[in-house]
């Protein structure tokens, strides 16, 4: 059986990774290969808070962070000693135990959901082949959908579980906020089902190989899938479940210390995970890009993972850009441009895809001219119908005259300011007082205002 399983280890090596190069490493690979995947998210997530403050920084003609460490790229690393380091506070109100438990149920599906993504190909490690890939599945797909989905229990737990007003405000936006956009996000992706014929996160990269990248065929595909993305991670010009203006901080106003630095953590790890999952659908994986992929040598080894690295960068440069540039929309707009125009879009785009998808089966996997034509001509007026929408949605609607006389009488408003309880109390004690001291008091301010009044007159 060893023998076997060594063979077909070998064979794979020749070829890219797919669902049978995987469940043959053995104990220490798989080990090895999990604590690979965290340092890498953590390292990612340390440089890519770093490069966020310095691209701000020179968008708004600043040096940004450029003190600890060369170029300021330990920063981010002082900041969390920092937060290490910080009093926890915990409000008088909270659920002690759901309280602790949602940063955790936030934090762990955002690591989890990133042990499907396709790194690299079958590399060799310490003389063993291995897919740079922790796992993957026959719907590994959806493992990073249904991980997602988890995560948001994580955020109404932490706005519940605080006891305060603002952190369930912001936790009631921020579900439906992921609700309402992982729709259009599995829509997204049902073409590149349709065009790789599986849901492996491997096979999809292997599926490119020898075609375009999925983003030239689903290119509506792939513009629904950003705005989708951006959507579902609470990023700027979406960021309306932490409006300061609105929310204070939304539903980790309470947290502090590491608690506060777990949410943050994970904030920025699906920001990752959800631009190497396009890099993975549209963008060909770790595919050798303009044209390199002609060499071997480009797709072979641990040079794919560069390619893989640049991908992801350039898109998750692109979540720092729409923050610097864009203003943060208002809640209902977000909303209905969500279940209003983007999900609509999407439904009708499946269609047009599953049309292109079935004339590509009827001529031998090939894409024919007129399937070209519906799906440039279909992509042309999906998205002018969605500037259409936007730019609709967008206007001031007139204002109603509203009658806001009410059908019952109004009683007067006075503007007296109601007795309270120590004008009261005062009053009980003057009622309680005999007659001779009212005289008494009444005499003293009597005679005070005499004095006053000859002192003006000298």
């Amino acid at each position: 059986m060893t023998a076997s399983i060594a063979t077909a280890t070998l064979a794979a090596t020749d070829k890219m990774p797919n669902l049978s190069s995987f469940g043959h490493d053995p104990f220490w690979m798989i080990l090895l290969k999990t604590v690979g995947v965290f340092a890498i998210l953590v390292v990612l997530v340390l440089l890519m808070i770093w490069w966020e403050r310095r691209l701000i920084g020179f968008m708004q003609q600043r040096p940004g962070p450029n003190r600890t460490g060369p170029i300021g790229i330990l920063q981010s690393l002082a900041d969390g000693i920092k937060l290490a380091f910080k009093e926890e506070v915990i409000p008088t109100l909270a659920d002690k135990p759901v309280y602790f438990l949602a940063p955790v149920i936030v934090a762990v599906p955002a690591f989890l959901a990133f042990s499907v993504i396709p790194l690299g190909p079958i590399v060799s490690i310490f003389g063993t082949h291995t897919p740079l890939q922790l796992t993957d599945s026959p719907v590994g797909v959806l493992v990073i959908l249904a991980a997602a989905a988890v995560g948001s229990y994580g955020i109404i737990l932490a706005g519940w579980s605080s006891g305060s007003s603002y952190p369930l405000l912001g936790a009631l936006r921020s579900t439906a906020q992921i609700i309402t956009y992982e729709i259009p996000m599995g829509l997204a992706i049902v073409g590149v089902f349709l065009f790789a014929g599986s849901m492996s996160t491997s096979e999809v990269v292997a599926a490119q190989t020898h075609r375009p990248w999925f983003f030239i065929p689903l290119f509506v595909s792939m513009i629904i899938y950003v705005v989708a993305m951006v959507g579902e991670t609470n990023r700027a010009p979406f960021d309306l479940a932490e409006a300061e203006s609105e929310l204070v901080g939304g539903f980790h106003t309470e947290y502090s210390s590491m608690k506060f630095a777990m949410f943050f953590l994970a904030e920025y790890i699906n920001m990752i995970t959800v631009s190497a999952f396009a890099t993975t659908m549209f963008f060909g994986g770790w595919r050798a890009p303009f044209g390199l992929g002609a060499f071997e040598w480009a797709n072979s080894g641990w040079l794919p993972m560069v390619w893989w690295l640049g991908k992801t960068c350039v898109l998750l440069s692109g979540f720092v850009w729409l923050r610097a540039a864009l203003p943060r929309i208002r809640y209902d707009q977000f909303m209905a441009f969500g279940w209003k125009v983007l999900i609509p879009v999407a439904l009708v785009w499946v269609l047009v895809i599953s049309f292109i998808r079935t004339a590509m089966n009827t001529n031998g996997d090939k894409m024919p001219t007129f399937a070209w034509w519906v799906s440039g001509a279909a992509a042309a007026l999906t998205l002018a119908a969605l500037a259409f929408l936007y730019t609709y949605m967008g206007r001031e609607k007139p204002r109603e005259n509203i009658n806001a006389e009410a059908s019952f009488p109004t009683p007067p408003m006075n503007l007296v300011v109601p007795r309270g309880a120590r004008t009261s109390d005062r009053q009980g004690v003057t009622a309680n007082m005999n007659r001779e001291q009212r005289r008494k008091a009444t005499a003293g301010a009597l005679s005070s205002g005499d004095s006053s009044k000859e002192s003006n007159d000298g």
